[in-house]
């Protein structure tokens, strides 16, 4: 017989129904609701909570395994009911089926104190208000075994000893002793952040270990069980929406960790474990972080109690609401609003506001003011569109308008020389290397073949853009380049070029900033696509682009065509083919080719997506030299795009170090 056919499934011929006796079903419902000594604890101090207490003690001792002791100030049980307490299904909480859908406490199941005492010995103290003398009671696994008056002034006292230890099989997988004990404090604290003004202390091996202070507010609760540093940083949020309250701490986009444990969700000041709030939160920080990145934040969702169900499991972890999508948009939008009003600050992290102070809805960085208005050339007309708007009386000679109707899009006239025979750097609507490179693109984040031939060197500030058909602005003499200052760009000092891929630049602290060329540019092309900067205008092929479609990329282009045309794309189909006429402006055959097996593909399922990956394949590359203007082209329209902190994908744009982050970095203290 195969070992495994010894654990098979069998049912008697013939199987009587009969009932369970007491102690099994306490049993079967201890493996629900007592899974470790953490949700014993949690049981037992939101007894003490629903008793109106304002000061719990609580004992640990080999993890919870040997002694669980929760002492309180609350309200108390009289004598008489002390044993009704230990009775499944009892309760004080409610009284009738209607009073399920009111639910304000957090037990009402009458369930946790019998299934404790099953698997476990019990001694339940209380001394009810009201000067009625104290009363106690023991109970081993499950069996009353005395009754007596007790010492008491006031509140109730719970023991719990030796758990599991008529439970072998749940014993073994309790985890190390340490494990257990972390896992028990970081439910206390869960409980302590969601009452404030109540006093929690947690000691275990004969010292303190943790002390939550009444009156303490959320910043204070959570500094007790989070580095200062992070809890420093955290935005405060508090909106409304649907008759929804969502309100809390959030981290801002600089903040980042590898797992999701510093996401802690309430409704209706329950802990719970809720995979569309959680769902609500990672979309808020969608474009802030990286698919394997988690943000930090506590987060409280209060509603009417009969549009949420608590009803759902034993542990009572676990809601279901009525409306969920109106949930998941008040969450959504809460958390926005406080992070589009975040500070960036030291480190790529971001400060809070002060409270009560309006939230801008675009990221502000440290002592930027309005971009000025550039030069006329690679940057200054070309990509002033939607974000900067064209003055008035520009010379539009050098210029073809396209879509007057829809914002004046200007791009630069294209010469009727063929591209060899054109001199110098191309002005487009996309920056260029100073000398071609092969057409196949560089992958993300990687570095593209070098250019041959010596690179050019930098135009003066003060030099005219040049623009098509114009003669190559003359070579600087050194000993101007050797009097020009650093390039100011909104309230900073441009030093130059890093790696051909980061931008150097001082803010007003004297703090050094390095930006992400391709991060920046990725972010600037992306707020530009989600506006409609391009309006269709595309570039013309003299030879359309060919691709061959399978029956599936045929029916996805039905679903895709109209947004990419809206891209740029001219697009036709004859037979299997598809003929690209003309490309958005940026994109380079290969890329476009690229771009359009993605979408046809269904591997940008939605236009959020889509946008990205156009973004991403048009944005300058890594190491990708530019001249000084296009570096502060580049710059000041990022400055000015909303979410400038994060790429879409969510990588950092720039990196801040102040003078004592480098006396650190150096060893200087």
């Amino acid at each position: 017989m195969p070992r495994w056919a010894r654990y098979a499934l069998s049912m008697p011929e013939i199987s009587h129904i009969r009932l369970l006796p007491s102690a099994l079903r306490n049993q079967i419902a201890a493996g629900e609701v007592v899974e470790r000594p953490a949700s014993v604890l949690k049981e037992l101090v939101e007894n003490s909570l629903d008793a109106g207490a304002r000061a719990i003690d609580v004992r640990l001792d080999n993890g919870g395994q040997s002694l669980i002791r929760v002492q309180d100030d609350g309200c108390g049980i009289p004598a008489a009911e002390l044993e009704l307490a230990i009775t499944r299904h009892a309760t004080s909480k409610i009284a009738a089926l209607e009073d399920l859908e009111h639910v304000r406490s957090y037990g009402f199941r009458g369930e946790a104190l019998p299934s404790i005492a099953s698997v476990s010995r019990l001694t339940l103290t209380s001394a009810p208000a009201g000067g009625d003398a104290a009363h106690t009671v023991e109970v081993e696994h499950g069996r009353l075994v005395a009754s007596s008056p007790a010492a008491l002034h006031r509140g109730t006292v719970v023991e719990v000893r030796d758990l599991f230890a008529n439970v072998p099989a749940r014993l073994k997988f309790l985890k190390t002793p340490a494990t257990e004990f972390r896992r028990a404090q970081d439910w206390l604290s869960r409980l302590a952040l969601a009452r404030p003004e109540t006093a929690f202390t947690l000691s275990a091996a004969g010292r303190e270990v943790a002390r939550f202070l009444p009156g303490q507010d959320l910043r204070g609760r959570l500094s007790v069980i989070w580095p200062g540093s992070l809890v420093a940083g955290l935005v405060p949020f508090d909106a409304q929406r649907h008759g929804i309250r969502c309100r809390g701490l959030a981290a801002p986009s600089g903040m980042r960790q590898q797992r999701a444990d510093r996401v802690l969700l309430y409704v209706n000041g329950r802990a719970v474990t809720d995979k569309r709030l959680f769902a609500a939160v990672r979309e808020a920080y969608k474009g802030r972080l990286l698919a394997r990145e988690y943000p930090l934040a506590v987060l409280f969702v209060e509603m009417e109690p009969e549009a949420v169900d608590v009803n759902v499991h034993p542990a009572k972890s676990e809601v279901r609401f009525q409306d969920e999508s109106a949930v998941f948009s008040a969450v959504l939008q809460a958390l926005r609003g406080a992070l589009d009003g975040a500070v960036f600050s030291a480190g790529g992290a971001a400060a809070a506001p002060e409270e009560g102070e309006g939230q801008s809805r675009k990221e502000s960085f440290p002592n930027v003011e309005a971009a000025p208005q550039r030069r006329p050339g690679f940057w200054g007309s070309l990509d002033e569109t939607r974000i900067l708007p064209v003055p008035e009386g520009r010379q539009r000679g050098a210029w073809e308008v396209l879509g007057e109707e829809s914002g004046d899009l200007l791009l630069p006239r294209r010469s009727e020389a063929p591209e060899a025979a054109r001199p110098g750097r191309q002005p487009d609507f996309m920056p260029r290397r100073a000398a071609p490179l092969r057409e196949e693109a560089a992958p993300y984040g990687g570095s593209p073949q070098a250019p041959a031939g010596p690179a050019p060197s930098p135009r003066p500030v003060d030099a005219p853009a040049q623009l098509p058909g114009q003669d190559p602005a003359p070579a600087p003499q050194k000993a101007e380049a050797g009097l020009r200052g650093p390039l100011s760009v909104g309230g900073f000092s441009y030093l130059g070029q890093v790696a051909d891929t980061y931008l150097v630049l001082r803010d007003a602290q004297g703090a050094l900033l390095l930006v992400d060329q391709h991060a920046a540019h990725e972010r600037v092309l992306h707020a530009r696509l989600a506006a409609g900067a391009f309006s269709g205008a595309g570039q013309l092929l003299a030879l359309p682009l060919e691709l061959r479609l399978d029956a599936a990329e045929r029916e996805r282009l039905q679903e895709a065509r109209p947004v990419l045309e809206k891209l740029g794309f001219a697009l036709e189909c004859s037979g299997e083919m598809l003929l690209a006429r003309a490309l958005p402006p940026g994109l380079s055959r290969r890329e476009a080719a690229d771009f359009l097996r993605e979408a046809l593909a269904g591997v940008r399922d939605d236009l959020g997506d889509i946008y990205i990956s156009m973004a991403c394949k048009a944005a300058i590359k890594a190491g990708q030299r530019l001249t000084d203007d296009e570096a502060a082209g580049l710059i000041s329209q990022w400055l000015t795009t909303p979410d400038a902190a994060n790429c879409p994908h969510g990588r950092p744009c720039v990196l801040r170090w102040d003078a004592a982050e480098l006396e650190r970095l150096f060893k200087r203290r």
